[in-house]
């Protein structure tokens, strides 16, 4: 395992984007499966203390994935992920936002387009995720509420739960 794996976080307000780049030691077929299998993706998507629970994931062009943040002491955020394009293994795309335990989307918070790129580095799989947003109220929203730090914490998570897998 390599000591230092790589991650980017790039904030551009002049195209309302995140660029997230972030290198994982394990190989591509087993890094794919943790960014679009809910028994997988439950182990790490949401950051510690929290849990990522999915109420149901169909993962396919125009599939959907509602699941919940769950807190320590039992609270929920709901979030919905819809699937626009899936190249398997190369890339796949789609939209987010928050929303309740139906799948409405609440329109009061940040929604944003997501195109997750996956590259074979041998033993080694970088995921490059570029996230954009309608507006720039929307960008810096969603970074007030923490979303680098906690997407850092479950990239983390991942690192833990593909060292298991492997």
């Amino acid at each position: 395992m390599k000591n230092a794996l790589l991650m980017d976080f790039i904030v551009d307000k002049a195209t309302n984007s995140i660029t997230v780049k972030r290198e994982f030691a394990a190989q591509l077929p087993l890094v794919w499966d943790a960014f679009t299998k809910s028994e997988i993706l439950d182990q790490w998507w949401a950051p510690k203390p929290w849990k990522a629970r999915t109420k149901t994931m169909d993962f396919r062009e125009g599939g959907r994935w509602l699941y919940a943040m769950v807190g320590p002491e039992g609270e929920e955020h709901w979030g919905l992920a819809s699937y626009h394009t899936i190249q398997p293994k190369e890339r796949f795309s789609g939209t987010d936002g928050f929303s309740d335990a139906e799948g409405n989307i609440n329109t009061e918070l940040p929604q944003s387009k997501w195109t997750n790129n996956f590259q074979d580095n041998g033993d080694a799989t970088l995921v490059t995720i570029l996230i954009t947003y309608n507006d720039l109220a929307q960008l810096e929203a969603t970074i007030q509420m923490g979303f680098k730090e906690g997407l850092t914490m479950a990239m983390e998570g991942l690192d833990e739960v593909l060292a298991t897998l492997s």
